[in-house]
């Protein structure tokens, strides 16, 4: 391995970790050859903290783990991309990753992007809970309230479709979209963690059916 990769005057080696099923970036932190081995024998990521000059276990304290599932190194062989399935928050702010900010005042959320950058939103007023925000309401409601918002907007899209209003319909998916979200982060459980489940259900014998993807 030292053959392959370069390490610093320090011994690190930047490790840039990205979600296997959402391709988000979720953190930018560093390994030393120490950290690596433990990282590949264990199968969690495992860091070196420059400033408490020690190694660190990713959600050894908030159980927020990350399941290694592939490491890729760049062609220089001095920075590494760890893919990997992340449990809870990345970010020690409780959000999904930690760009979550932008510096040029204009946010990319477009596509498929769109899901994971709202999942950032409301992990951000989930730690915060910014007064007059309609998620730090929802939270603050508990579970019951969030749970009720879920089964009404349920209900509307229902309402919708046997409506046949097409408009409509798409205006309640996305409420109701939103609000799962909401419940998915008071639940502690990411959004690539059900993309995951999804992915696990579609097995090639899925391709001409579709009860894999519910129960019973």
């Amino acid at each position: 391995m030292n053959k392959i990769l370069k390490f610093d005057q320090a011994g690190l080696i930047p490790a840039i970790v990205q979600d296997l099923h959402t391709g988000r970036v979720l953190m930018l932190a560093y390994m030393n050859e120490e950290s690596l081995n433990k990282t590949l024998a264990s199968g969690e990521t495992w860091f070196y903290s420059r400033s408490r000059q020690e190694l660190w276990h990713k959600g050894a304290s908030s159980g927020h783990t990350q399941t290694v599932k592939r490491i890729d190194y760049d062609c220089d062989g001095d920075a590494l991309l760890v893919y990997v399935e992340q449990k809870g928050g990345a970010c020690h702010t409780g959000a999904t990753g930690c760009f979550y900010r932008t510096l040029t005042g204009e946010a990319v959320a477009v596509g498929q992007q769109f899901l994971p950058e709202l999942e950032q939103i409301i992990a951000e007023r989930k730690f915060n809970r910014p007064p007059g925000s309609y998620v730090s309401k929802l939270l603050n409601g508990g579970l019951d309230r969030i749970l009720k918002k879920v089964a009404e907007e349920a209900g509307e899209v229902i309402i919708a479709a046997k409506n046949a209003d097409r408009e409509e319909l798409i205006y309640e998916c996305g409420d109701l979209l939103f609000h799962l979200l909401v419940l998915l982060a008071a639940q502690e459980v990411s959004l690539g963690e059900v993309i995951a489940e999804l992915k696990r259900r579609h097995r090639p014998a899925a391709a001409e059916r579709d009860d894999d993807y519910h129960e019973g």
